[in-house]
């Protein structure tokens, strides 16, 4: 009970919650188990913010091994500056990042379904994507809720990486602007203004989205994806 206390004690002086010590001294232990809990508790919420933080989303369960991987290599060199959520968060966007970056070199090279190909038979062209065309009606197609869900994550999709990834840690993880100004390493001003701006960026593509007439019209509001939008 003493010993408990103790390690309690130690534990909140260094900012590390008592369950979050013990989970992180029982996988530099290297327990198997320890390494399951964790998975088992944070697997979902980084599968999702990395899902979100991709030019393809499908790319997002491979990532999400990499970095428990990564956290399993690299657990011995924590050393609670952080809480454990946010050096686990901190991790996931290096990972997609890292991701982007391959995407973006590589999108060019690669042919998509929908990329006309040429038949060997006669010479025609046409899409992979025609088919694979199912144009019976899915459940989703009357659930709003679903159809809203889609509109909104194609939006995000759309910001630059900088706003997306602060409007997803707070609006969707729910990270408070000080975990959020940890986790990317920068000031609690910036996290405030990408944040501001995100949000309004993302409210204008979804009224967009909602009213395509609006869409390319000179009151149309536009996504500035300059560098100089993401500085501050």
């Amino acid at each position: 009970m003493q010993a408990g206390t103790v390690v309690g004690n130690l534990a909140s002086a260094i900012g590390i919650r008592t369950e979050d010590a013990a989970l992180i001294a029982d996988l530099k232990a290297g327990s198997e188990e320890a390494f399951a809990i964790l998975i088992a508790q944070y697997h979902q919420s980084l599968y999702s913010l990395i899902a979100r933080s991709l030019n393809d989303p499908v790319d997002a369960a491979d990532i999400t091994q990499e970095v428990f991987i990564k956290v399993f290599r690299s657990i011995r060199g924590f050393h609670g500056e952080s809480s454990l959520r946010t050096w686990l968060y901190r991790i996931a966007l290096h990972e997609a990042s890292n991701q982007r970056r391959w995407w973006s070199r590589h999108k060019k090279q690669e042919i998509t379904i929908d990329s006309p190909s040429e038949s060997e038979d006669d010479g025609s062209t046409f899409c992979l994507s025609s088919t694979l065309c199912d144009d019976r009606d899915s459940p989703f197609d009357h659930a709003a809720q679903a159809e809203v869900r889609v509109r909104v994550e194609s939006a995000l999709r759309q910001l630059p990486e900088a706003f997306r990834t602060v409007v997803v840690l707070r609006e969707i993880e729910g990270f408070a602007y000080e975990e959020i100004s940890e986790i990317l390493n920068v000031n609690l001003g910036t996290v405030k203004s990408r944040l501001t701006r995100g949000r309004s960026a993302l409210r204008a593509l979804l009224v967009t989205t909602e009213n395509p007439a609006l869409n390319g019209s000179a009151s149309s509001p536009k996504v500035r994806t300059s560098k100089e939008t993401v500085t501050r």
